[in-house]
């Protein structure tokens, strides 16, 4: 009987078919899968610096739009268990040439959490640059924001992609670039059993507040279930075209091998026989797709996140989590596609095999 190895050889043109669709639906689950998880990761990190608690307008859809008093940061600070309260303005404008930036207005005591590599942080009508936006606009000694200059004080390193392609400004200067007071309240605790009280408490300051711990606030968040929702939606179809890619290359290939397996059913091998070589040789194709797909995806992924066009803004990590998931639904889809043809091929009529296989 031919072996796995010896029958994949033997149908070279369609074996490599079968490899290239499989490494093209594993590569674009890979990359979806990790850039869509890379955005998620990114600014829950940035968040997470310096916050346990978060405070955003009530209602708002995205904390870009949201806007609250800036003064509830002082009665925030003198709540029992709270240990510091930063404000943080989220915005984005075009800074030439490029067309959109990340801008963030800090208030004075969230400054320390960016690593300064050069430079000094910003006074009034100065800003901070991230690395990556840095050497982006060539290492500018002023940038415009809105019409108006803003001199480049100093330059900052962060692991945050959002962070390191932005521009970092005093909250006041943030205000009036982006007309709104504050756009969220980082609350950081002294202790995290005493998470509850202050919630309430801070919920007792104005109707207008609404306060979650930052694990909730990020499990909760709409922009988040859109990208995951959105990645889950793209990720079924690449699964699904790989099926059909198999299903399709199969069916070929169980046309072209029907005197093989007439022959073997004639000696008195069982249908499951036939049906375990055809899911052994497909799923040796999967194993080397898998391998070939994960270090096109890695290599796809470091080329994105050096890339000036997209300014650190887009960015994928490989986890141990998702590569044990790819890795499980590149056994699915080799196994559902390679299943049908291969259910097919057994139950056909040994003779009827043999006289269509020698035909």
């Amino acid at each position: 009987m031919i072996t796995p190895l010896k029958a994949l050889r033997k149908n070279r043109f369609k074996t490599a078919l079968i490899f290239i669709s499989m490494s093209v639906s594993i590569s674009a689950i890979f990359l979806i899968s990790a850039i869509s998880g890379g955005v998620v990761s990114m600014y829950s990190a940035m968040l997470k610096t310096d916050g346990d608690i978060i405070v955003t307008q009530k209602g708002i859809a995205d904390t870009f739009f949201s806007d609250i008093n800036r003064s509830f940061a002082e009665p925030i600070a003198k709540m029992d268990g709270v240990k510091e309260v930063s404000a943080l303005i989220l915005g984005a404008a075009p800074v030439e040439p490029l067309p959109i930036v990340g801008i963030y207005g800090v208030s004075e005591g969230r400054f320390n959490s960016y690593h300064l590599t050069q430079g000094r942080y910003p006074k009034r009508g100065e800003v901070l640059l991230g690395s990556k936006i840095d050497a982006t606009l060539k290492h500018p000694s002023a940038i415009v924001l809105s019409k108006k200059t803003f001199h480049v004080s100093g330059v900052f390193k962060s692991k945050i992609g959002f962070e390191d392609g932005g521009v970092v400004m005093g909250l006041d200067d943030g205000g009036e670039l982006f007309h709104k007071s504050t756009s969220i309240f980082l609350v950081s605790l002294n202790d995290l059993s005493k998470s509850d009280a202050v919630l309430k408490e801070i919920g007792m300051l104005g109707s207008d507040l609404e306060a979650k711990t930052t694990d909730s606030f990020i499990d909760s968040y709409n922009q988040f279930k859109i990208i995951k929702t959105s990645s889950d939606v793209i990720g079924a179809m690449a699964f699904l075209m790989g099926i059909l890619g198999i299903v399709s290359m199969m069916s070929m290939v169980v046309n072209d091998r029907k005197g093989e397996f007439g022959i073997m059913r004639s000696i008195g091998l069982s249908p499951s026989v036939i049906i375990f070589k055809l899911l052994s040789e497909t799923l040796i194709i999967a194993l080397l797709a898998f391998a070939v797909a994960w270090g096109v995806s890695e290599g796809v992924l470091e080329l994105i996140k050096h890339a000036d066009k997209f300014q650190g803004y887009i960015n994928g990590e490989i986890t141990a989590i998702l590569l044990v998931k790819v890795f499980v639904v590149s056994v699915v889809m080799a196994l559902i596609g390679t299943l049908m043809p291969a259910i097919y091929a057994s139950r056909i009529d040994p003779m009827s095999l043999i006289q269509k296989g020698g035909a």
